[in-house]
């Protein structure tokens, strides 16, 4: 068996060098400066293609602007293909051969949901240039699912999904009460309405329609036309209101609870790095990725470090 030459290992370690390097500046590593950079060009790139998109589909900007978009499509294409395929690289060398190799670091990106939206930010393109009879309407509100890379350096979505599985308990007993409210106020809006207004509320399921307007919106874009229907739409308002400060106090306390926990957890994790004395290199670059990760301010760890301190002065 032969044994790989000095050059051989010499080029071997700089491609490894260079991959562990594209894959800390695309994943916002603490110590690549250019990640701030890339980040920010991502996000310029998304949010300019979305603007086009959207301005594409007015008929009189479509007209006289009609190339610039399909040029301004192709490149922003060829931009997020080229992300794409770096990431895929780039992320075989996040575990090492004993830990699953470069196999395990792309398949968790590939099937990860930011490695799907990614997937998804080109497929429009290439979907149009095979098969050119689809409908644009179509590849357009696909091409603006672009807008879901945003949430790679904002944590907002992430919060939201993460809020509402925490409190799953609490929404699932809202949802149970807006099920009872949309069938009882669709029932009783029946047979008060059904025989002077037969299009709108002739049967329930008809009738469920304008209930989840009028509970989720105050106006359910049918007015009612007898005294009974009158007092059930005024009630069926007054009941959308009631549902929705019981939804908007859970996804509040949800919020809350959800960034209460972020900087306990960041919290917890300081505190072990600092019992020693000591920082090194590596707790600070992981500290300082928790804090991006969980967009916490630098005045805000700066008064978890002055607290620890405070503390530990006071024990004697």
């Amino acid at each position: 068996r032969l044994r790989p030459s000095p050059f051989h290992c010499f080029i071997f370690q700089m491609i490894s060098s260079f991959q562990r390097t594209v894959m800390e500046i695309l994943d916002g590593s603490p110590r690549q400066r250019l990640s701030r950079y890339v980040e920010w060009l991502i996000t310029a790139v998304v949010l300019i293609n979305c603007s086009a998109v959207i301005l594409d589909s007015v008929p009189e900007i479509h007209a006289d602007h009609k190339d610039f978009f399909h040029e301004l499509e192709f490149w922003s294409v060829m931009f997020f293909t080229a992300e794409y395929i770096l990431r895929v690289w780039s992320l075989g060398a996040r575990f090492k051969p004993e830990e699953g190799g470069a196999w395990r670091g792309r398949k968790s990106y590939i099937f990860s949901p930011f490695g799907l939206v990614d997937f998804f930010a080109t497929m429009p393109h290439y979907l149009h240039v095979f098969f050119p009879a689809l409908d644009l309407r179509i590849l357009r509100v696909l091409r603006l699912l672009r807008i879901l890379k945003l949430s790679k350096y904002n944590t907002a979505l992430q919060d939201l999904v993460h809020a509402v599985y925490a409190e799953r308990r609490a929404f699932g007993s809202a949802a149970f009460l807006l099920l009872i409210s949309t069938i009882v106020s669709a029932s009783l809006m029946h047979f008060a309405e059904g025989h002077e207004q037969p299009k709108a509320f002739g049967s329930i399921p008809h009738a469920i329609y304008w209930a989840i307007i009028t509970i989720t919106s105050g106006y359910g874009n049918v007015e009612p036309v007898t005294k009974a229907g009158e007092i059930i739409a005024l009630l069926t308002g007054f009941l959308g209101v009631c549902m929705a400060a019981i939804m908007t106090g859970i996804v509040a306390s949800a919020f809350a609870t959800q960034l209460s926990r972020k900087k306990h957890a960041y919290k917890t994790q300081l505190m072990k790095v600092l019992s020693d004395g000591v920082v090194s290199e590596a707790e600070h670059e992981a500290l300082k990725r928790l804090q991006n990760q969980f967009r916490l301010s630098d005045q805000e760890v700066q008064s978890m470090v002055d607290e620890y301190n405070k503390s530990k002065e006071k024990t004697p």
